[in-house]
């Protein structure tokens, strides 16, 4: 017996983690079937571009990509492509690069951040050691730079300005807020630079690579980059749940790590003396991680922060982003489109994982 082909959208929901419904509806489904299409070639040629000479190499440049994720990027260029002439070869490189730039930081990020585990498989440096992690991650931001050099001047700036940002925007967190810095609006900065600098770009690709109409760029930009902050203030909820086989990361990664999330930043402004009381000893465990001691020393912790109400109303900042969002595309026109973008931006901040 021979399995059936997956309908329409079911292997975009699958690969992005999100419900059936950001795709549903009648008029769904021809976008549904070009965009899948789109991603199967994104797919399949990643992992031919990403193939070297050098065993080595070859298995680390491949290994994070191999090991699945939700392909966000590639996704959205796809989408906001069938406002003009859909997945073209410009449209597919594009969409290429962009997910060879989001894969090549999560090399640097997990180095930086100490991170064990990153998709549910232990973390490239816990493989191969910091050196050539980082080499790797160097190594996909060359291929996706090559990809956008084929598509000339206009394609190199806009890798050239997304990559700028992305790098200042872990520059800024590693660095922390200064005493003039407000902090939570210094670490949306840094969520706008690092995350939605590069949902941005790929948004903007599917306009400038596809020949659709100009002036809906900026909207776009707009919409993805504020999609991006949504994103990243649900992953820092994610990051606190106690599901690690659904999100592929050990519970609290980042608090662990020292990192700021915006649980720990809100917590850290609340005036209740528990969250204060909590506060004082998530950074006097986090010092103890720091000095060497067993990260699970804080296993109490993030379970309180988890169910304490700062998690809560950073979901609520999710969805006010998210909802930003959809305002910016307003200026689209109605249809199959529009409807999916909202309907993404919805899902992005009701998922688990």
């Amino acid at each position: 017996m021979t399995s059936s082909r997956p309908a329409p959208g079911a292997r975009i929901a699958s690969r992005l983690g999100i419900s059936d419904r950001v795709f549903a509806g009648p008029r769904s489904r021809r976008l549904l079937a070009a965009v899948d299409a789109g991603l199967d070639r994104v797919e399949a040629e990643l992992a031919d571009d990403l193939r070297v000479t050098s065993p080595v190499a070859d298995s680390a440049s491949r290994y994070l990509l191999e090991a699945g994720g939700k392909r966000i990027r590639p996704m959205l260029t796809l989408l906001v492509a069938q406002l003009g002439s859909g997945g073209t070869d410009g449209v597919i490189n594009a969409a290429k690069a962009l997910e060879m730039t989001h894969l090549g930081s999560l090399y640097h990020d997990d180095v930086m951040d100490g991170a064990d585990r990153r998709r549910g498989v232990p973390s490239a440096h816990a493989v191969w050691g910091n050196n050539i992690a980082i080499l790797t991650g160097d190594l996909l931001f060359a291929r996706a730079s090559q990809l956008m050099a084929g598509a000339g001047e206009r394609a190199i700036r806009l890798q050239a300005d997304t990559f700028e940002r992305l790098v200042l925007g872990q520059m800024n967190e590693t660095v922390g807020a200064g005493e003039d810095d407000d902090p939570i609006d210094f670490y949306i900065q840094v969520l706008a630079d690092k995350t939605g600098s590069l949902i941005a770009a790929a948004a903007a690709s599917g306009i400038l690579f596809s020949g659709a109409d100009p002036d809906l760029e900026d909207p776009l930009r707009a919409y993805g980059e504020k999609v991006g902050v949504a994103f990243q203030l649900q992953d820092d909820v994610i990051d606190l749940s106690s599901d690690a086989e659904k999100t592929g990361k050990v519970p609290g990664t980042d608090l662990r790590a020292g990192v700021p999330t915006m649980p720990s930043l809100l917590l850290d402004r609340s005036e209740d003396p528990a969250d204060r009381d909590l506060a004082d000893r998530i950074r006097a465990g986090q010092a103890r991680v720091i000095a060497g001691e067993d990260p699970r020393i804080l296993d109490d912790e993030i379970e309180q922060l988890r169910d304490s109400a700062v998690t809560g109303q950073t979901q609520a900042l999710a969805a006010r982003w998210a909802g930003d969002a959809k305002s910016a595309l307003d200026a689209l026109p109605s249809g199959a489109v529009h409807e999916a973008l909202t309907r993404f931006a919805d899902a992005v901040v009701d998922r688990s994982a």
